[in-house]
């Protein structure tokens, strides 16, 4: 079994500081957040930013900021910007990170309704737009699923020859509009994509630790962080990032499963078949 992938979102678009006052907006805050978590053993910080106000934007001088900051304070973690950005951005409007020289970013594969009135879009033809950019510019897409049906578009896309293998999958659960995060879900997306494909599950409130766990056990790998949930434990808050991650190691720990360093998360992704030099 591979050593274990940890990824760590540290701020996402939704969450406030009301909500827990270690989200990061300010990119003093973001170096700080990232470090810790890459210190407890996180080998990808997963990136949405923010103006200094907490407000999301997907500007690159604002990213390209952040990113130079964090690679400065943690000189060999992978950074994965988001290309989802903040629902009702448009699609050019996301992209604009992509004019970086990234080494890794998301990629949505589907539309989702986000409660309420808001709905994530991410038509065929975006999804085709944006993996077209992101492998133009070699960058290595983390392929965001948020239910069944977003895995069966990336697989006919891939087949149609405008996602490229290396295939790495992100299970979302546990979002309103999306698939729950019950084992049974886990266990049909995980059985659902190719058998040398690699996937990180992300669950989200409630769902964080127990799906961690099953990823952990089933040769997955696992994010956490403060954009997908707030507490470290039933009704209390966590202080910060780190925490989180910890938390992680200590399951990966009871079952006997190492952590992956940064270089060998990228050996493991087969980040290789990507431009190396392709970074900030």
């Amino acid at each position: 079994m591979d050593k274990l992938i940890i990824t760590c979102a540290i701020s996402g678009a939704e969450v406030m500081k009301e909500h827990n006052p270690y989200v990061p907006y300010t990119i003093e805050e973001m170096v700080r957040e990232a470090t810790l978590a890459y210190q407890a053993g996180a080998s990808i910080i997963h990136l949405h930013a923010r103006y200094d106000d907490g407000t999301p934007t997907q500007d690159k001088d604002r990213y390209e900021a952040i990113i130079k900051a964090i690679r400065q304070a943690c000189p060999d973690v992978i950074i994965q910007p988001s290309t989802g950005g903040a629902v009702g951005m448009s699609k050019e409007e996301r992209m604009q990170v992509t004019e970086l020289p990234l080494e890794m970013a998301t990629l949505d594969c589907g539309t989702l309704n986000f409660g309420g009135d808001e709905i994530f879009v991410n038509t065929e033809n975006d999804i085709k737009y944006f993996a077209r950019v992101m492998h133009e510019k070699n960058i290595y897409p983390e392929l965001e699923c948020f239910e069944k049906g977003h895995i069966d578009m990336v697989l006919r896309l891939h087949k149609k020859g405008f996602i490229h293998a290396p295939l790495h999958f992100s299970f979302v659960l546990g979002v309103n509009g999306g698939m729950t995060g019950e084992p049974r879900d886990f266990h049909f997306l995980r059985e659902s994509i190719p058998s040398d494909a690699t996937y990180s599950v992300a669950g989200i409130g409630r769902f964080e630790f127990p799906l961690a766990k099953l990823s952990i056990q089933n040769g997955g790998h696992v994010r956490v962080g403060l954009e997908d949930n707030i507490y470290i434990d039933k009704g209390v808050l966590a202080q910060g990032n780190k925490a989180l991650v910890e938390k992680v190691v200590e399951l990966a720990r009871q079952e006997n499963r190492s952590i992956a360093t940064p270089n060998e998360a990228r050996k493991i992704l087969r980040m290789e078949t990507f431009n190396d030099e392709n970074t900030l």
